[in-house]
């Protein structure tokens, strides 16, 4: 072999030396996850459409990264008690936050104190999905659609009263938000979810109510209650010829609950990106937005980026909804 060429074998050999430690500092830098079964805290009793939500994706998501979602369930104070476990859990990426519009936005502006900031303390994993609310009503009432029934609030106000699921819930948000946007005062009621809301104002107990679709849908379709409008930016498949607020008269009207995934502050980009991928990837398959279409829900995953700035901006619109209604909660 003549000098040259052993120089250029040199030269080869370094460069694949080289080649193999970079991929080997590489491989030791990238943490080996997940080791263990990965624990979402879903801030909502069992039951519901949030349980409902991480059990439609739990099996995908697992197959995706070779271990299993465990369902914790840690209800109350609007989502903080369980967002403020996540918040003080080690961020290795074997517990997660399965928070709401509450949780991770409104409830800075509705709670004298917070147990965590919703920015600085949780890393946005991906939005899940949107829930549409719809604004129902009674047949007697008389008002037919949403501008008859403004017009009724502003010219009898005490003839207008409505239900909603709970103080400080993104029902109670959406009640707040239209009677500001339609400029009338309509007695509020909150229940103890939107299931009771829609049962009195069945009942005709209450002229109106602010439900989800599986509480009010069946007895809309069945003409024992008025739908007036649904609260998203689009209609909503479920109830084809019912507009949208913004549609009957409020342009830029705009409420819907949502649920998404939120980690630790801390917890590793490489280990946040795999997970945003898995839960991507399960709420495009078709036969999992079927099943999460089927409890009243719209699939809505996102990059996390977008999921902070949707978290960003929800803050602030949420907030300045609560300062102008005087919502507060102890």
């Amino acid at each position: 072999m003549t000098a040259p060429t052993r120089r250029h074998a040199l030269r080869a050999t370094l460069a694949a030396a080289a080649l193999l430690a970079l991929h080997g500092t590489a491989a030791a830098q990238e943490p080996a996850w997940p080791t263990k079964p990965i624990r979402v805290i879903v801030t909502f009793p069992p039951g519901g459409s949030s349980d409902a939500i991480v059990r439609a994706i739990g099996p995908h998501v697992s197959a995706k990264l070779g271990q299993p979602l465990v369902i914790e369930n840690r209800p109350g104070a609007g989502g903080n008690i369980g967002l403020a476990a996540v918040a003080k859990a080690e961020p290795d990426g074997h517990t997660l936050g399965l928070g709401a519009a509450g949780g991770l936005s409104a409830n800075v502006s509705l709670y004298p104190q917070m147990p965590y900031d919703p920015v600085k303390d949780f890393k946005p994993v991906s939005l899940v999905a949107m829930i549409p609310f719809v604004l129902v009503g009674h047949p007697s009432l008389g008002a037919r659609t949403q501008a008859e029934l403004i017009a009724l609030a502003k010219r009898e106000p005490a003839k207008v009263s409505l239900g909603h699921g709970g103080n400080g819930t993104a029902m109670h948000l959406t009640a707040s938000l239209f009677e500001q946007m339609a400029g009338v005062k309509i007695t509020q009621i909150a229940y103890r979810g939107s299931g009771p809301a829609a049962v009195d104002a069945l009942a005709g107990q209450i002229p109106l109510a602010v439900t989800d679709l599986p509480a009010a849908l069946q007895h809309v379709r069945a003409g024992k209650l008025i739908a007036y409008s649904v609260t998203s930016a689009k209609r909503v498949p479920a109830l084809p010829d019912v507009p949208t607020v913004a549609e009957a008269g409020l342009p830029g009207y705009e409420s819907v609950g949502w649920f998404g995934i939120v980690a630790p502050a801390a917890t590793p980009d490489a280990i946040v990106n795999k997970l945003n991928a898995a839960i991507v990837d399960a709420l495009n398959d078709p036969a999992i937005q079927a099943s999460v279409r089927n409890i009243g829900v719209e699939p809505a995953p996102s990059t996390p980026k977008a999921f902070g700035d949707y978290i960003r901006s929800e803050t602030v619109k949420w907030g300045q909804v609560i300062r102008n209604a005087g919502i507060k909660l102890e």
